[in-house]
């Protein structure tokens, strides 16, 4: 038996519970692992919240969508893992545990150089800004907006833009601007008046990725970018699709970017490994203070990222 969180109903964090569960043994193509570290997404709380719906028939939910362990197992079929691999897992499925299994197809090793929590934060806001910055095409020559620059999937997207040759503003609080000059943006306080506060730092926009949602990013972006096509949201699944702009993934109407996101695993992890890109952990918290850990990341009270540890 190992403990799990689940999301025993519908509601805020108070439905979070740990329970122990049978894991049971990785069957063909699967793999047991004993959990390091966990990272903690919006997607998490949006799926026991009502965001996405609630079906009773569902509960109990299973949660956390990355993790980073040791291989305890193998099933059939897996080859090229064995028991004590360190690696780093997305997507998976109740990652929120001591241990887990997975798809070994999911895996990609731990190079030492990283550390367990932002090894186990790396995945999910990895892929999501890689998935952005290539559909709008961010590289030499450009100038990127980034909505949301110093949250988790933004200040992905300030990286791999930086690493590309873009140069970059991003709207954050003023309490955040440093942390944004240390990621090599230009930092912009958001607000009213923000569309005429980027142009005072850039004159020329030619892309924006919004990581938030908000009216003011879309309409902002809209107003500075010329060409829709390198407009791209990954937080507003109401209004992108009918503005005609870039919408990114699992919402309503959204590419997914199943195959893009899959194949920047192995690169994203090459580059955190060599320091080339950095996941900055905000907190961590033990399995028995989920609540805790979803608060926290609910109220936007924690910078970076938030992971669990057993």
């Amino acid at each position: 038996m190992v403990r799990s969180v689940v999301a025993t109903a519908y509601g805020g964090p108070e439905v979070l519970a740990v329970v122990e569960t049978d894991v049971g043994a990785p069957g063909p193509g699967e793999v047991l692992l004993d959990v390091k570290a966990a990272g903690v997404n919006p997607a998490d709380w949006k799926t026991y919240n009502g965001t996405w719906g609630s079906d009773p028939a569902k509960l109990p939910l299973r949660l956390g969508l990355e993790v980073a362990g040791v291989v305890a197992a193998v099933g059939p079929d897996v080859e090229g893992l064995a028991a004590g691999d360190e690696v780093i897992g997305w997507p998976v499925r109740g990652a929120y545990a001591d241990r887990v299994v997975v798809k070994a197809e999911t895996l990609v090793a731990r190079p030492p150089s990283l550390e367990w929590a932002p090894a186990g934060g790396l995945l999910l806001t990895g892929t999501t800004a890689w998935h952005a910055v290539t559909a709008v095409h961010a590289g030499a020559g450009d100038t990127l907006l980034v909505h949301g620059a110093a949250g988790g999937v933004g200040a992905m997207v300030v990286q791999l833009a930086r690493l590309r040759g873009a140069r970059v503003v991003g709207t954050a609080s003023a309490a955040n601007h440093e942390h944004l000059v240390e990621l090599g943006a230009l930092p912009v306080t958001y607000g009213p008046g923000l569309a005429d506060r980027v142009r005072a730092v850039a004159p020329k926009v030619t892309a924006a990725v919004d990581t938030v949602g908000t009216d003011e990013a879309l309409d902002v972006s809209l107003e500075l970018v010329g060409d829709r096509r390198r407009v791209a949201t990954v937080a507003n699944f109401h209004r992108g699709p009918a503005l005609g702009i870039q919408v990114l993934g699992h919402g309503p109407g959204a590419d997914p970017g199943t195959t893009v996101r899959a194949d920047a695993r192995r690169r994203l992890v090459e580059m955190a490994g060599d320091r080339r890109l950095r996941v900055h952990v905000g907190a961590t918290y033990h399995l028995a203070d989920v609540a805790r850990a979803h608060r926290a990341g609910i109220d936007g009270v924690v910078r970076g990222k938030i992971v669990l540890v057993p």
